[in-house]
């Protein structure tokens, strides 16, 4: 298959409509009332019933790309936790201790793990007496005012046919980046970031902790389809909040089968532990929008406990898919003819001549070819628009995959040319140029000052400076916040008499 060379200029804004609606199913038909709420969203955000209940253990969206400032070595970005509330406190977003945070790497294209990056929590407590999380400003990672901390195991599994070769511990007790609290509490939380960022001495490089969610696409077809007359549509939907992020950074020759095969295949689990002891997988994510596009609510929780050397159980859902004929029956946009095997070269197998590992197994998994060197001038469409660096090989963090899929799902590599896409195509945060690349996670204390306050005033005297009116002294304040506590003290107890009065009524 050739990829497909075009500008993208021009590209229509009224077709950016369909692109997250449909992808979500959720119009699947105004009479969908047995949708689990927020069972299917964006990429692996809540996208299952089971695990949209339990966040700590919820893959969101799986990123690996040649490193374009160390091209010798591969980024792999792993998120987890959906929507976290940046004022989300006091226990704000901690990694789960009784998980393992896997990522896996098929380096032969078989459909089977041949290595295993395993990562591990542990939550630590200074004093247990305070609600807080942390105990007055903190400067730097092992700061005492930071009440509430993590640290990290990580190991290297080596596998043959799912049987464990060796396991190395390749770094123990690693900082975690803490949650971003605010500004008074970190004034400044980049350094803290830098900190969590750790080498190891085989060239590796790690960092778990919070970041911005770096996927962007506008998710509100559930009010109605974009309001019921696409008025919503192109806002991103998911600025403002954060994920929790695994970034690994190894040396490309690590990963690979050899010089001459150098397509990875890659994906992340979450393993639970369950009553017993053992460990059970509950999330499973490699290519985005996978289990909330293309499998149905039968098929969510088991996708998420498969492995992808099973996949051939979910085939029937590539190769005839329900999306097309949605937009069909609602927009009137022909689907292509079936069965789809141009989904099962692009998604299962990898694109021949670029990221098809030989011999390959269909199966589930973002595949990338490390011999592909980054653009300097990435192209959010990637493939699609020439980029070869791009998604469907491997996926970037400015890659638009909502707008690529789409399209191809619309029959963009089988003759139905189309400029399908949500309007929304870059994130709203800048990613930073270097490892871990995400871009830094929303503050807690953002939003505008209290009514009354400067940005030059003293973090502590705020919220007196706002209630204070002008010209008063802090005695009268005093003196009419206590009045006004005592009136409505009488007040209270008024009304709890003219209530038992009430209830002795006959009526």
């Amino acid at each position: 298959m050739t990829p497909i060379s075009r500008s993208g200029a021009g590209r229509r804004s009224v077709a950016t409509l369909i692109c997250g609606a449909l992808a979500a199913g959720g119009l699947a038909a105004a009479g969908v009332a047995t949708l689990e709420p927020g069972a299917a969203s964006a990429s692996s955000h809540r996208e299952a019933p089971l695990i949209s209940g339990t966040p700590q253990y919820d893959n969101t969206d799986v990123y690996a790309f040649v490193s374009p400032d160390k091209p010798d070595t591969t980024t792999i970005i792993a998120n987890w936790i959906p929507f976290e509330e940046p004022a989300g406190g006091p226990n704000f977003f901690p990694f789960a201790e009784d998980a393992q945070y896997d990522i896996h790497i098929d380096s032969n294209g078989d459909a089977q793990g041949d290595l295993l990056f395993r990562y591990t929590f542990k939550t630590h407590v200074k004093n247990k007496k305070t609600f807080l999380y942390n105990t007055g400003a903190v400067e730097s990672l092992d700061d005492p005012d930071l009440n509430v901390t993590q640290t990290y195991d990580l190991e290297l599994i080596k596998l043959r046919k799912q049987k464990v070769m060796s396991k190395t511990k390749i770094a123990n007790d690693v900082a975690v980046a803490p949650s971003n609290v605010g500004k008074a509490s970190m004034p400044d939380y980049k350094k803290l970031r830098d900190q969590a960022i750790y080498k190891l001495h085989n060239g590796t490089t790690t960092f778990a902790g919070q970041a911005d969610d770096p996927f962007f696409l506008d998710l509100r077809v559930f009010d109605l389809l974009y309001g019921g007359n696409l008025s919503e549509v192109g806002n991103d939907t998911l600025k403002g909040y954060n994920v929790n992020s695994i970034a690994l950074q190894v040396p490309t020759h690590m990963i690979t089968e050899s010089s001459k095969q150098p397509i990875v295949g890659i994906w992340s689990t979450t393993q639970r532990q369950n009553a017993k002891g053992y460990y059970e997988q509950v999330s499973r994510l490699g290519n985005p929008l996978v289990n909330e596009v293309v499998n149905p609510l039968k098929d969510k929780d088991k996708f998420n406990a498969s492995a992808p050397w099973d996949d051939a159980q979910f085939l029937k859902n590539v190769t005839n898919p329900e999306l097309p004929k949605l937009i069909e029956a609602i927009y009137k946009i022909k689907a292509p003819a079936e069965p789809r095997n141009d989904l099962v070269d692009v998604f299962l197998k990898g694109v021949k001549g670029l990221n098809q590992p030989p011999y390959v197994r269909p199966s589930e998994e973002l595949r990338l070819n490390t011999s592909i060197k980054p653009t300097a001038s990435p192209k959010r469409l990637g493939v699609l628009d020439g980029d070869n660096a791009g998604f469907p090989n491997g996926r970037r963090l400015t890659d638009d995959v909502i707008d690529a899929s789409l399209q191809v799902v619309e029959g963009e590599l089988v003759g139905s040319k189309n400029d399908l896409g949500d309007a929304v195509d870059k994130n709203d945060k800048d990613f930073e140029k270097y490892f871990p690349y995400v871009a830094l996670p929303t503050e807690g204390s953002r939003g505008p000052l209290a009514k009354g306050t400067s940005g030059d005033a003293d973090v502590r005297s705020q919220l007196g400076d706002a209630l204070q009116p002008a010209g008063s002294s802090n005695t009268t304040l005093i003196a009419a916040s206590a009045g006004a506590g005592a009136g409505g003290i009488l007040l209270i107890g008024a009304g709890l008499a003219w209530w038992r009065r009430m209830r002795s009524r006959a009526y």
